[in-house]
């Protein structure tokens, strides 16, 4: 039986890792952002082979955060790389913050320009504190562009490679169901064909609509 971990002791690992100095925020930051990359090129070695185009959906928190560090990682790389922000860049949390500023600095990428015909998308809106439905009909459409991308995927390897940071966005990462109700078109949460989580798996990545959500399964190591 995979052992879990919810994500308060999740989140009480990461906050004594960086009171005990091991590792500060942004270093967490990073190397999630570092393992989503070897996750993505070691699930789907062709995209290793040649710089590709990427589209990564950010949302207001460390989620984001992480997106932004696997944007600028896959630029380093080559990579034509779209950044979209759902949110003020001025509320960010400090870490996420701190890497949409290295974003933007250093012109690394166009932040809200899309990637035309991309071969990997990235759901990095939500991650594993979310506990509200997503009730916003625009991101209901991001939503579904993932899901829709993941089926094609599946099918033509000329759709986009699709991947969710941490969980996919609308899923409880403890209970594994869907946050709030169906909507007329389809679920409030996306559906990937890869989610690379941190440390261990959560329970809602193994019961529930999890197994079916998140595609295939890696969890990263980032060092707690």
């Amino acid at each position: 039986m995979t052992a879990t971990i919810s994500v308060a002791e999740m989140r009480a690992l990461e906050r004594r890792s960086m009171e005990s100095g091991r590792a500060s925020g942004l270093e967490l930051m990073e190397r999630a952002g570092q393992g989503v990359v070897d996750a993505v090129l070691a699930t789907w070695p062709a995209l290793a082979e040649h710089p590709g185009r990427a589209e990564i959906f950010c949302g207001p928190g460390n989620n984001g955060g992480d997106g932004f560090v696997v944007a600028r990682l896959l630029k380093d790389r080559g990579w034509q790389v779209g950044v979209r922000l759902w949110g003020d860049p001025a509320h960010l949390p400090p870490d996420a913050r701190a890497n949409w500023e290295r974003l933007a600095a250093a012109d690394r990428v166009a932040p809200g320009a899309p990637a035309p015909a991309p071969d990997l998308m990235v759901d990095a809106l939500f991650g594993t504190g979310l506990a509200r439905p997503i009730d916003d009909p625009d991101l209901w459409e991001v939503l579904w562009e993932i899901d829709d991308q993941s089926d094609l995927a599946g099918i033509d390897r000329a759709h986009a490679r699709t991947v969710a940071i941490d969980i996919p966005s609308g899923l409880s990462a403890d209970t594994g169901e869907v946050l709030g109700g169906v909507p007329e078109h389809g679920l409030r949460a996306a559906r990937a064909m890869l989610t690379v989580t941190f440390h261990a798996p959560k329970p809602g990545h193994l019961q529930g609509a999890g197994p079916d959500l998140c595609g295939r399964l890696a969890v990263a190591d980032i060092g707690l």
